[in-house]
């Protein structure tokens, strides 16, 4: 496993919601790879402020969490930049805030042309699926994500 670099962390205009860790009540995910199965890792505690329902995580909060580590996987995995073009989830149980820290997963189920396919999955601190989301992100070439998206480059993800 390798701990995967936020290079976006001190770039002007930077305050993503999902992996800004200064934002002051985003998400502030960090991420891990897996170079060998090829699938990138997060956990996220949540608390009452990202409750629908009584100790309940909101849907939308565990929507932008998967987004969101799909989107890094378009980053780590493909090595470039994207937009989410469709996201189909579903909610198999309740992610009860109770129960401790949520474990996120990601990896990439195929590309073609400029669309990527990710699957992402959501699990309690039991390990049992709470949701899942196959997403589809629109990718740009390096160098256009580059211009449009400031990404940073591939290379940047990873310790040197």
């Amino acid at each position: 496993m390798k701990k995967v670099r936020n290079p976006y962390v001190g770039h002007e205009g930077y305050g993503c919601l999902g992996c800004d860790p200064s934002h002051p009540f985003g998400l502030r995910l960090s991420f891990t790879f897996d170079e060998v199965e090829k699938i990138l890792y997060a956990e996220w505690t949540p608390h009452k402020g990202f409750q629908g329902y009584t100790d309940v995580v909101h849907g939308g909060i565990q929507a932008t969490l998967l987004d969101e580590i799909g989107g890094w996987a378009v980053n780590t995995i493909l090595g470039t930049g994207g937009v989410t073009s469709q996201l189909q989830i579903r909610y198999k149980k309740p992610a009860h805030i109770s129960d401790g820290p949520l474990k996120l997963k990601a990896w990439l189920v195929s590309s073609e042309k400029r669309l990527a396919n990710i699957q992402t999955q959501l699990f309690n601190a039991k390990d049992e699926l709470c949701a899942e989301a196959q997403v589809q992100y629109f990718v740009f070439p390096p160098e256009v994500a580059k211009q449009k998206l400031n990404f940073p480059g591939a290379e940047e993800f990873f310790e040197k």
